[in-house]
This record gives structure tokens, C-alpha cells and sequence, in this order.
């Protein structure tokens, strides 16, 4: 990017919250002279890194957009016909304006806080719904990262339940149909190989079942070259052999094809990206994941159920959130910790608007129009795999036809796909039109007999039959709950969509105080570009020279992020942070097994290490060793220089967060760093706090070898109501020829590991967010990001610490980025919980709750939010205090105050009848600044946290639950 003249209006001023007259303000409330001392006393001098990033100078806003464009001219959008699990799709203007172009719906926090939640709560459970209706199965959870994982997620879970059932030697063979799309089986064996797990590639035909070695299978339906097949005697002779049956399937497709949950398929996973998602070269998109009733307990990720607030009405939860995987730590079998929600809730509201009558006409207009082009390639001569299809086609052709028609159809604008076994797939989609029949027709050299037709009455084409086999035609409804039939017009929908929103707290509604979550401002400049054809439109497999200006994207974040964390490599491919741990855990197995050293697989683990930390190193192969913090907080030296000695000769590394959990710029990392490295060991860094060290110091200037970056805290991608994530790992140039690769485009090290993502770049659009965040701020905007995040922590602490115990602080009192308050004191008038749903009637979102200590909250304001929005916050917390000293003075009623009974609904404030010792007032508006447009509603009162049956009605229930409201 050349050299600018600045100009005055710089992005920093617009990201930064506090102006110079409150920075001046706060520095003098913390007790420091100016923000460089206040840094000095928080951040170890032997770590501090003085040396400006070499990243480019920042740019405004407007120019930005600008210089985007020109990238974005370099990507050539052709039409695909790729499909290998990735399709056009044509997002309703009502769901794109106002769901993905929408704060509040993507700054939203996971929804662990119900009462402020309810809406994408409701959406989300249509989305569970949407997904057990078309699937056949009783139960589905609320999104996955992508259908690679997911299938992995089955495959583990199944083992981990079969294996439990035998007590010989365990049953580790996972048959896979060669019919599997390819990044499916990369991803599969990736997971595989660390656990011990054997993946057997072959066609259908030649499975058996052996039930000493075989404990399951995944079919593709429709197979990865468009046929389909009846699997209904496979399926009973795996489950009489004892073996699991997991199916990659196509929901578009189960409008129309018998749902695999209704020929014994006991786990069915997927991509709802063709449900209104774009491409986006390769995500980020929800994967879904449904299974027996039986295995509620042992699905990965969050499930949306129907619980029940204090008053008795119905409300929705996280159902069984208690046994995410990530609290299980080394017991788990997955570390998946997020979800892709607000691309879940994308793929909800297209059911939503389209129902399933709508649904079934996309499916049959696609189907018919791939009726209509077989036709017309069978009698031109040539010859197709098969005649029961839904949506694609596998040409047979020779390498030299196939160059041939390839070279035509790109001269033609159409991208089709080009299997390395040979032959031609494309694959249709609900954007198809007369225009692209007539051109594929024209590219192949065939006649097309059609030039339009009537609609059928299901929204097909008038005269043409459909090619599914009759054994296959689906039979049963779906889609039948009143939220998929009630808002089929753009009124309708656009209130629903509002109704829903509305009873969602989000950054625009106030500061989401969350430790650890980092909950950054999402510039609205950041997010525009993602919408962009040029880059929602591209498919991840397109050929690469297609794709310059991702190319370009890529090359420069990846320099970018390396930099920052003074490293030499990165790789874009992780998409969600866990599953950066998993990569980079991945990377550190691969370099010792490169050297021989396969005996290497102990990872020492800090207790306060977040829950997947463990949960990544067992899935990689490793078993895990807790070292002790001390009374500090901080790792506790002694405890790791005995581990190391204990485990010399088989260390394979040590894992830890920096700053630590607690909050703390540990002083001893560097001699920690040491420890291990002189034992052959490697560090691996968890990125999830790197927003506090970014242009001060770095993983590699602490010793670190790799780590994770979570772009959702650090670097401003949104949240979206609790995922999309990305996790991108950046290395040594010990570690970097061992960076993940993938089978369909080149990327990775020289001695690659196998694809830990679908998509190549894992969610690839929503990288342009983080690039768009390092260009606005460049190499001094950075570093301000740090120390504002670091002032604003402080100044919380300078003003509550009179009211609350601080739990850790570094050597000379100073909070990080983010701090702990110690309610344990206050347990018999308050509890954690309590100062949590009180601060809803105070228009905030809780803090993290009893983590990483019990009884505590963890408090992290970002470097975005404004003195006078800290001021509110930290007033509320001093007034909850308040209210809690008044119960332990006897003032208030120990068991009938304002916080057992937070928060407190509008409906409960306006009742004719007031039973509380304390006033509705009270109540509602404690303090003067609610009634300045502050206060925010929750539509239920506080959620029953009890686990009854009624948190696993996992589906849209039926209407009467809704009659009280």
C-alpha cells in the first residue's frame, strides 16, 4: 500500500473509547503520571518489546474501502458449478439486511445468559429443529464448524460410546465411503491418526463388518459424484455386526430423499450453507449435527432447549451446558467450545421464509433443471455415472475431453469441478437459469431441447420426472411448526426477524463486560467488504489464479499476524480457536515425530488453562500434566520444574496463556520457556488473551514456538450470538514446514499435516474483518489498542477495588486487560449468580461467571468502551454492593430482595399486584441513568437453572407452550 498523506480523521480515534481529557482522568483515578508508566508497571520489563511492528502505516477509512476494491477486482467471480459441498445460494434481502448486515445480531454474546437471549435462543432452536425435521432424528445441536468436523465429531463421539460398551481390546476401524467428498476424508484423518483410529477408504460394496475391528461407517447421500443409493441393507447388516452408521447428507436434498434418521443412520452431520449462506470461499457456514435421543449426552457442542423462568413461563436455554465438552478438560472427547450461530440463525430464518413448500420448489426446480442437462449430455453422446441423482452429474470424459471442455467453459464464465480420478461434476443450485443450461449445453456440444416450461405444482419444471429412486421419494412432513408457516411476507418476516432481535442485549445496547471473550467493538467499515460479491461469491475450490485477491489478502495477513507474534509463518486454516489449539498441538507432534521422537507426548497444562486446552492435547494424542498456579495466580515454579524432571525424556510441551488466565503478566515466562525447551520440549501459547500484548510483546519474544490467535477477540471479527470464529496458529521456523495443508488446494508447510478445516483458509471472508483491522490502525494503532485495553482495566479496578477484592494483580497491583472480583466474601447475602442477573436490571450483560475461580466474575472492558460508559458500569457494580449490604444489615429481606429476584421482567414491574418489601422502582430503575434510554428488558425472569426432562425438548415445542404469551 503506498505512502499517504494522513489525514485527520484516523480509524484509531473511532476504535479507541476514552478521548485525551478521560485518558488524563483515569491515569490520575489509577495513580500513574501518563499510559507509558502505567504499562511499565504492568508489563514485565524482560518481555517488552520497544521495536515498532513492521506492519503498514494506517490508512482512513474511506481510502481503505477503496484499495479494497482493488483487490477485490483481482478475484474473477465465474458462475460455479463446483458444488463438492459448496453452491450458490441466494440469500432473501430481508434475512441479508437485517441478520448478516445487522449489529444486533452480530455483536451479540453466546447465550449463556438466557434472560437476555431469548431471541436468537428462539432462533436457534429453529434451527435445531429445521435440521431434526429434514435428518429423520430426534435431536440436533445448535451448529458446528463445518461438515468436515462435524463428520469427526461422530466419528469420536461413536468410538468413545462404542468402546465404552466392550471391555476388550477396543474396536478402532471406521469404514468410509470412497463417495465421501475428499475434504471430508483430510479432515477424518487428521482426527483419526492421534487416537488410534483407522480410516478405511472403499467403495460401499466391498464394506464388511467385522465386530471386533469395525465400530462404524459414514456413507455420503448423495455420494460425492451425485448418485444415489439405497443403503437401507448396509445400514442392518452394520447394525447387526454392533457398528454405528454416520451419514454426510444434503438438506436441500431431504426435501425430496427419505431422511437417513428414518433408515437407521445414527448420527447424520452436514453444511446448511446452501440455506441462504454465501460461499464466501469457504465459510464461515454452520455445520449441522443430529443423532438418537440416546446420544443427547454425548453430542458435541451447545443444544438450545425448553426450560422455564422463575415465574413458571416458558423460556429457552443452553440445555445441558454443564457437560459442554471443554469443562470435561482431558476427559473429553472434543474441544469444541463454539458454534457458528449467527450463520445458524442465517439458515433458520431461510426455512423461516421459505417453509417447507418453499423448500421443497427450490429442490425441485434444482433437480429438474439437472434432469433436463442429463438428458440433453445422454443424447450428445455422453455418458453420466448414473441415473438416480439429485442435484449433480459425473461425466465420463477423457483427460483430453476434459481439458478441452474446462478450457470452453471457463473462456465461458463456468466453473465446473475436475475430479483427479477423472471425469466431469457439476453440480446445480437454486440460482440456476435457462441462460446456464443453454451455456453448459453449449460448452459440452450438445443440443438443448428446452426453452422453458410451465411450473409444476411443487415448483418444478412442467413435463419432467424426477430421477430419485421410488424406494428413496420422502414420504413424511417437515417443517410443520408454525414459525416455518406464518411469515411469508417481507412485513411479516422483517417483524419476526425484529421481535426476535429485540429481546437480544448486544453491543448496541451497551459494554458486554465478558473476561477472557473479549468483547471488541466490529467496525461497521471492517464488516462491509464480507458482503461483497467478489468475495462472498467465490467458491474455495475455484482454480487459484481466480482467486488473486484472497491470494493477496492472505499473503498480507499472514506476513501481519506473524509479525505481531513475532514469529516467521501462519496458517489461516483453523476455524474456530479450539481448533487453532488443536492445529498447533498438530504441528509441535509433527516436528517431534519428524525427528524420531515418538515417544514425545506429554503436554504440562497449567490448571488455569482454559478447558480445551486439555481437551485439544488429548485429541492430538498427547496425555496431559497439571501443573499448580500459586498463590499468585501465576504458575507455580517449583511444581513445573518437578513435572519437567518427571517427564524429561517424553515432554512434548508445555501450554500456556499469556497474559494468564488470572489476568496477569506473569514475570517467570520466559524461565518457563527455558524450563521445557531445555527438556526438548516446545511452548505452545494460547492466543486467547493476545489482545493485551499486541505491539508491547510477543509469543516469540516470551519463548513460545506457536499459538492460536482467537480473531474474535483480538482482532474484531464479531461474535454473532456465540460463533463464527477463526483460530489461525502462527509459528517458529522450527515449526512451519509442518503448517496444515489440504487435498484440493495447495497450502501449508513443506512437510504439511493433514487439513484440520474443510474450506483450504477455514472461514476465508471473515479474514477480510482482521485485515481490515490492521490496516485502520497500523503499527501505532495497535499497540494504543493494547494499552487502552490495559488503561481501561485498570481504571475498573481503581474505582470498585474499595467495594471489591481484587483476586490477582501483577507484581506492582496492576490488572492486565482483564480483572477477577471475589464475590466468595458476600456468598451468604450474594452470590455470583446473583450480581449476574442483577446487572441485567442495570442494562448489562453478566461478566464471565465463576471462571477461572469459582465464585468469582471476570471483568474485560476492551480498549473501545468510553470513561463514561465505564462509569455506568462500575456504578452498578458499586450500587449491587449497595444492595448486598443492605440484606447483611438486615435492611432487606434475606430471601425477597432485588437480587434473588433479578432480573426483573416489564411484565413483573407493571402487575396490578406488588408483593416485594421492596419497591417496583427499586426494582426496575436503581439507578438515574435507565431513564436517560438506557434500560434494556428482559423478556423472561430468571431461567430455572435446574436440568429437569424439560431442557431436552430440543425442537420448536408444540404451539400450546407458547399460549401464556
Amino acid at each position: 500500500m503506498p505512502a499517504l498523506t494522513p489525514r485527520f480523521d484516523q480509524f484509531r480515534d473511532r476504535h479507541l473509547g476514552p478521548d485525551a481529557a478521560d485518558t488524563e482522568a483515569m491515569l490520575q483515578a489509577i495513580g500513574v503520571q501518563s499510559l507509558d508508566e502505567l504499562i511499565d508497571q504492568t508489563v514485565p520489563a524482560n518481555i517488552r518489546d520497544h521495536k515498532a511492528l513492521n506492519v503498514p502505516p494506517a490508512v482512513s477509512e474511506y481510502y481503505y474501502l477503496q484499495h479494497l476494491k482493488g483487490i477485490a477486482r483481482r478475484n474473477k467471480v465465474l458462475r460455479s458449478f463446483i458444488g463438492m459441498g459448496y453452491y450458490n445460494t441466494v440469500t432473501p434481502s430481508v434475512i441479508l439486511r437485517n441478520v448478516f448486515s445487522n449489529p444486533g445480531w452480530y455483536t451479540q454474546y453466546t447465550p449463556y445468559q438466557a434472560e437476555i437471549a431469548q431471541g436468537r435462543l428462539e432462533s436457534l432452536l429453529n434451527y435445531q429443529t429445521m435440521v431434526a425435521d429434514l435428518t429423520g432424528l430426534p435431536i440436533a445441536n445448535a451448529s458446528l464448524l463445518d461438515e468436515g468436523t462435524a463428520a469427526a465429531e461422530a466419528m469420536t463421539m461413536l468410538h468413545a460410546v462404542r468402546n465404552k460398551r466392550v471391555r476388550e481390546e477396543a474396536v478402532s476401524t471406521f469404514l468410509v465411503s470412497d463417495q465421501v467428498l475428499p475434504q471430508t476424508i483430510a479432515v477424518l484423518q487428521t482426527r483419526a491418526e492421534p487416537l488410534g483410529i483407522t480410516i478405511d477408504v472403499r467403495p460401499v460394496e466391498a464394506f464388511d463388518f467385522p465386530a471386533d475391528k469395525v465400530f462404524g461407517m459414514l456413507l455420503q447421500y448423495p455420494g460425492a459424484d451425485g448418485l444415489i443409493f439405497d443403503p437401507r441393507e448396509l445400514v442392518a447388516r452394520a447394525k447387526a455386526a454392533g457398528a454405528f452408521t454416520v451419514v454426510a447428507t444434503d438438506l436441500l436434498a431431504l426435501t425430496m430423499l427419505t431422511p437417513p434418521g428414518e433408515w437407521g443412520a445414527d448420527v447424520v452431520v452436514g453444511n446448511s450453507q446452501r440455506f441462504g449462506v454465501p460461499m464466501g470461499f469457504g465459510g464461515p457456514h454452520a455445520a449441522f449435527f443430529a443423532t438418537q435421543d440416546e446420544y443427547k449426552r454425548q453430542i458435541p457442542g451447545r443444544i438450545i432447549g425448553v426450560s422455564q423462568d422463575r415465574h413458571g413461563h416458558y423460556a429457552l436455554r443452553m440445555a445441558l451446558q454443564t457437560r459442554e465438552q471443554h469443562i470435561r478438560r482431558e476427559k473429553a472427547t472434543s474441544n469444541i467450545c463454539t458454534a457458528q450461530a449467527l450463520l445458524a440463525n442465517m439458515a433458520a430464518f431461510y426455512a423461516v421464509y421459505h417453509g417447507a413448500q418453499g423448500l421443497k420448489a427450490i429442490a425441485q426446480r434444482t433437480h429438474h433443471f439437472t434432469v433436463i442437462l442429463a438428458d440433453a449430455l445422454r443424447a450428445g453422446g455422453f455418458t453420466l455415472a448414473g441415473d438416480a441423482f439429485f442435484d449433480t452429474l459425473h461425466v465420463a470424459v477423457s483427460p483430453e475431453k476434459a481439458r478441452e471442455i474446462r478450457d470452453r467453459a471457463e473462456t465461458e464464465g463456468y466453473n465446473f469441478f475436475y475430479p483427479g480420478e477423472g471425469g466431469i461434476r457439476l453440480s446445480f443450485d437454486e440460482s440456476v437459469a435457462t441462460t446456464d443450461l443453454q451455456a453448459v449445453c453449449r460448452i459440452f456440444g450438445v443440443a438443448l431441447d428446452y426453452a422453458g416450461a410451465e411450473l409444476t405444482p411443487e415448483g418444478g419444471v412442467a413435463g419432467i420426472s424426477d430421477r430419485i429412486p421410488a424406494s428413496l421419494v420422502r414420504q413424511s412432513a417437515y417443517l410443520t411448526h408454525p414459525n416455518f408457516n406464518s411469515y411469508r411476507t417481507e412485513t411479516t418476516m422483517m417483524r419476526y426477524i425484529k421481535r426476535l432481535e429485540n429481546k437480544d442485549l448486544s453491543l448496541v445496547h451497551s459494554m458486554i463486560p465478558l473476561g477472557s471473550c473479549t468483547m471488541k467493538l466490529n467496525a461497521a467499515t471492517q464488516l462491509i467488504p464480507v458482503s461483497w460479491p467478489e468475495f462472498a461469491d467465490l467458491h474455495p475450490f475455484a482454480p487459484i489464479e481466480q482467486a488473486q485477491g484472497y491470494q493477496q489478502i492472505f499473503a498480507e495477513l499472514e506476513r501481519d499476524l506473524a509479525e505481531i507474534c513475532g514469529f516467521t509463518a501462519c496458517s489461516l486454516q483453523p476455524n474456530s480457536g479450539a481448533s487453532g489449539e488443536y492445529a498447533g498441538l498438530l504441528v509441535i507432534r509433527a516436528y517431534h515425530h519428524d525427528r524420531g521422537d515418538f515417544h514425545r507426548n506429554v503436554a504440562i497444562i497449567p490448571e488455569s488453562a482454559h478447558g480445551t486446552n486439555p481437551a485439544s492435547a488429548v485429541m492430538a494424542g498427547m496425555q496431559v500434566v497439571v501443573v499448580k498456579s500459586d498463590a499468585a495466580g501465576n504458575i507455580d515454579l517449583a511444581d513445573l520444574k518437578e513435572k519437567v524432571a518427571a517427564h524429561r525424556e517424553n515432554l512434548s510441551c508445555l501450554m500456556i496463556t499469556y497474559p494468564s488466565t488470572y489476568g496477569v503478566f506473569e514475570t517467570g515466562v520466559t524461565e518457563f520457556c527455558e524450563l521445557v525447551h531445555a527438556a526438548g520440549g516446545m511452548v505452545y501459547m494460547d492466543g486467547a488473551n493476545m489482545n493485551a500484548q499486541v505491539g508491547l510483546t510477543s509469543p516469540g519474544r516470551i519463548g513460545a514456538d506457536v499459538c492460536h490467535l482467537n480473531l474474535h477477540k483480538t482482532f474484531a471479527i464479531p461474535h454473532g450470538g456465540g460463533g463464527p470464529g477463526m483460530g489461525p496458529i502462527c509459528c517458529n521456523e522450527k515449526l512451519a514446514p509442518y503448517l496444515p495443508g489440504h487435498p484440493l488446494q495447495l497450502t501449508g508447510g513443506q512437510k504439511a499435516t493433514q487439513a484440520v478445516a474443510a474450506a483450504p483458509w477455514g472461514s476465508a471472508s471473515i479474514l477480510l474483518i482482521s485485515y481490515a483491522y490492521i490496516r485502520l490502525l497500523g503499527a501505532k494503532g495497535l499497540k494504543a489498542a493494547s494499552e487502552y485495553a490495559i488503561l481501561n482495566a485498570n481504571y475498573i479496578k481503581a474505582r470498585i477495588e474499595a467495594h471489591y477484592d481484587v483476586l490477582f494483580t501483577g507484581e506492582k497491583g496492576r490488572a492486565a486487560h482483564e480483572l477477577i472480583l471475589d464475590l466468595r466474601p458476600f456468598k451468604t447475602v450474594m452470590s455470583a449468580g446473583d450480581l449476574a442477573k442483577r446487572l441485567i436490571d442495570y442494562g448489562y450483560h453478566a461478566p464471565t461467571l465463576s471462571w477461572p475461580v469459582a465464585g468469582t466474575v471476570m471483568i474485560e472492558p476492551t480498549e473501545s468502551e468510553s470513561k463514561e460508559e465505564l462509569d455506568r458500569f462500575c456504578d452498578a457494580l458499586i450500587a449491587i454492593r449497595a444492595e448486598a449490604d443492605a440484606i447483611a444489615r438486615g435492611e432487606a429481606d434475606a430471601h425477597d430482595n432485588v437480587l434473588v429476584n433479578a432480573p426483573h421482567t416489564v411484565a413483573e414491574i407493571t402487575a396490578d399486584a406488588w408483593s416485594h418489601p421492596y419497591g417496583r422502582e427499586a426494582a426496575a430503575y436503581p439507578l438515574p441513568y435507565l431513564r436517560q434510554g438506557y434500560k434494556f428488558w428482559p423478556s423472561v425472569g430468571r431461567v430455572d437453572d435446574g436440568y429437569g426432562d424439560r431442557n431436552f425438548v430440543c425442537t420448536c415445542p408444540p404451539v400450546a407452550a407458547y399460549a401464556e404469551e
